[in-house]
């Protein structure tokens, strides 16, 4: 019976443990943590996303230039696959009307639970607070555990550690220089799905105004659309909400743009975003009602009347405009239809709800096991790749996890 070590408790680790628990090796699963599964757990405080309904081919293409490298892993554990499989824990899922997929009690500690009992009569062994160190000379594996740093051997090793957002749970990329000082083929870690913080938006400000701060800091901005262009001039438009921050934007919307944003902010030091503050409206229609005569009526009033802006709406179009803009037809009704917001960095990365960069599918081979490292295989948000959120994220974590196994059980029987 092989013995393999799997080195981290999230969806990637477990389900790498339940590939090769059901094909009879012996697994040990390491976590530094006190329990496992604790991004999992937090992820689902407001309803657990499993997974996305949408066209499969139309999913596949949702991970950008690594969609062709995470194929094999989602072709063979669909999204489809993914709700069979809760759904034999006895947790049945259904599709919203965003085709986000959750259990219909929109809870992840039910499942949790259902899937650890599962190893455990599988016969996982659990190890918590159990810190991987990396590796003696002989090849076994150094951990730090309540009893003092111990070493395991094992005939192959999942290291299913996550990425660098959320350390308080476990994600914090503290293997980088392990694998680095292996000579394995790292991308940078940087924040994906995160917020971002606006350029200065006048004479002495770092950012916001502390009038915008201070009445709407926390407040969604919505309905809206947000436009972004590429260095290429290609444009990217979607409707939906976002939140205004104390140091600039986050929210659902702009975790779409995430990774176009990052990357102008890495190339040029700024990323601009337009939004659409009426996107019901043309830009005619929005035109012609600013440019109706208001009488004794103020601005605010008329905007108000005519096109419903009022409160941060209309807080943003006197943070970003000049009082000649503001009383220019033309010049206000074009903002109202792309107001221009300059964005000067990332929010750390720990606030990130996920992250790019990573083990490289170039230093790996088709089975996930590192070149350079015989029987080290590698899997989940670890990897180089990124997605938005909707249930994509997850899948691709879970699905690595059972390529990463099935990879590991084919090398061992080929050693």
């Amino acid at each position: 019976m092989p013995r393999v070590a799997v080195v981290g408790g999230g969806p990637a680790g477990l389900m790498a443990a339940e590939v090769l628990a059901a094909s009879g090796a012996s697994v040990d699963l390491f976590d530094a943590m006190p329990s496992v599964g604790r991004k999992f757990l937090l992820a689902g405080r407001g309803g657990l996303n499993l997974t996305h309904a949408e066209d499969f081919e139309r999913f596949g293409t949702r991970f950008a230039e690594r969609s062709a490298s995470l194929a094999p892993a989602l072709a063979a554990f669909t999204p489809q696959d993914l709700r069979d499989w809760a759904a034999g824990l006895g947790v049945e899922t259904f599709v919203g009307s965003s085709q986000r997929v959750f259990p219909t009690d929109m809870k992840a500690a039910p499942l949790l639970r259902a899937w650890l009992h599962r190893l455990r009569e599988a016969g996982v062994r659990f190890h918590a607070r159990h810190r991987w160190l990396g590796w003696d000379e002989t090849g076994a594996l150094r951990l730090q555990s309540p009893q003092g740093e111990i070493r395991h051997t094992a005939d192959a090793t999942i290291l299913a550690l996550g990425g660098a957002s959320w350390a308080r749970l476990g994600s914090d990329g503290t293997w980088v220089p392990l694998l680095a000082e292996r000579g394995a083929d790292l991308a940078p870690l940087q924040p994906s799905n995160c917020g971002f913080d606006v350029a200065p938006t006048g004479p002495d400000r770092e950012g916001w105004s502390a009038f915008l701060r201070d009445r709407f800091a926390g407040q969604p901005i919505k309905p809206v659309a947000m436009s972004f262009t590429n260095d290429e001039g290609d444009t990217q438009r979607q409707q939906g909400e976002f939140v205004l921050t104390d140091t600039g934007i986050e929210g659902s919307l702009v975790y779409a743009f995430s990774s176009r944003i990052r990357e102008r902010l890495n190339r040029a030091g700024t990323a601009t975003v337009h939004l659409d503050l009426l996107p019901s409206h043309t830009a005619e229609q929005v035109l012609a009602e600013v440019g109706r005569a208001r009488g004794p009526r103020s601005l605010s009033t008329h905007l108000k009347s005519r096109l419903g802006i009022q409160g941060l709406k209309m807080a943003l179009l006197h943070e970003c405009l000049s009082a000649e803009q503001l009383n220019h037809a033309p010049s206000l009704a074009a903002a109202l239809k792309a107001l221009p917001i300059t964005l000067r960095s990332a929010r750390p990365i720990d606030e990130a709800i996920s992250t790019a960069g990573g083990v490289r599918f170039e230093g790996l081979t088709p089975e996930l096991m590192l070149k350079g490292q015989p029987g080290v295989f590698c899997a989940g948000e670890m990897l180089d790749w990124e997605a938005p959120t909707g249930g994509y994220l997850l899948t691709a974590s879970m699905a690595t996890g059972r390529q990463a196994a099935r990879g590991a059980l084919a090398w061992l029987l080929r050693s």
